[in-house]
């Protein structure tokens, strides 16, 4: 047995299926399946139920499965700590980004980051919250950075910046010529809301139940862009993050207008693994992020 054969094994409990375990760790299926029947003599116990065309594993295969991705999340804490990279600013990193985070950000922190660390090779990875937590506990992403919720608080967390949320309405709304809108005016307002599994979307509700404010459930949208294209189109109002808002506060038939008392708001956080050796690294990451970031979120 070797690292290699529990990462095949892994592979085929993530993606149920041979081919697409075997080009997930990068060698052919025959060569895949061969190891896991390896892995199967040597052990002996079966590890897989081969009857169908699904993949089925065996209670002492599942038990194996969740031992082996502790063991390579061990192995891969191991290398870190080996290869020094804490404090070396080069190498591959990647990192996880939420879809109402990730378009926003990346245009001005990328940039930023190849300047003060031209050795540092970014992989970005974007997907909901709950699978970027789930990737970072399996150790295929270094680090995340998203909106701080109860799902991160098991990892580390280092606060980046506040990102301001902005009531977005139609060209024709009553409050289209307003530059700004107590949060008590939203009672008995119908906000359109992103659908389950993003996280602003909680973030958002809450606010607007503290104003009195309920949801449109007529309608959910799965992106940002749909939101926008909802408010336009004189379907509802909503509220965006700010990085998310054109530099024109009236712009494509939606206006733009800063809510206040008090001004709903997330925090952006970078999180990482309790104990990873990285530390000094996404404190780094995180101390230019936020030097980059103050501006775009300081501003009226």
């Amino acid at each position: 047995m070797n690292i290699r054969d529990l990462e095949y094994l892994v592979a085929l409990s993530e993606h149920q299926h041979f081919r697409k375990a075997a080009e997930a760790c990068f060698v052919s299926q025959p060569t895949l399946s061969g190891q896991i029947r390896k892995l199967e003599d040597e052990l002996g116990v079966v590890l897989l139920e081969r009857t169908s065309r699904k993949v089925l594993f065996t209670d002492a295969g599942m038990s194996l499965v969740k031992q082996a991705q502790k063991i390579l999340m061990e192995v891969k804490v191991l290398t870190e700590m080996a290869s020094q990279q804490g404090e070396d600013m080069s190498g591959p990193l990647h990192i996880g980004f939420i879809p109402t985070v990730g378009p926003y950000l990346l245009p001005h922190i990328v940039p930023a980051l190849k300047q003060a660390f031209p050795e540092l090779e970014l992989f970005l990875h974007e997907a909901q919250t709950h699978q970027l937590v789930q990737q970072l506990e399996e150790g295929k992403l270094d680090c995340l950075i998203l909106a701080s919720v109860r799902e991160t608080e098991h990892f580390k967390e280092i606060p980046l910046y506040h990102e301001p949320m902005i009531l977005a309405v139609p060209e024709s709304h009553r409050w289209a010529d307003e530059a700004e809108i107590p949060m008590p005016k939203l009672q008995g307002e119908t906000l359109l809301m992103l659908a389950d599994g993003h996280c602003l979307r909680d973030q958002a509700m809450g606010f607007c139940f503290a104003a009195g404010a309920h949801e449109d459930l007529r309608f959910r949208a799965t992106s940002l862009e749909t939101l926008r294209n909802m408010v336009a189109a004189e379907t509802g109002i909503t509220l965006l993050p700010k990085l998310s808002v054109p530099d024109t506060l009236r712009r494509d038939g939606v206006v733009y207008i800063k809510a206040v008392d008090p001004e709903p708001q997330r925090l952006i956080t970078l999180d990482y693994r309790p104990g990873s050796p990285l530390r000094a690294r996404y404190e780094k990451l995180a101390s230019i992020i936020s030097e980059t970031m103050s501006a775009h979120c300081n501003a009226a």
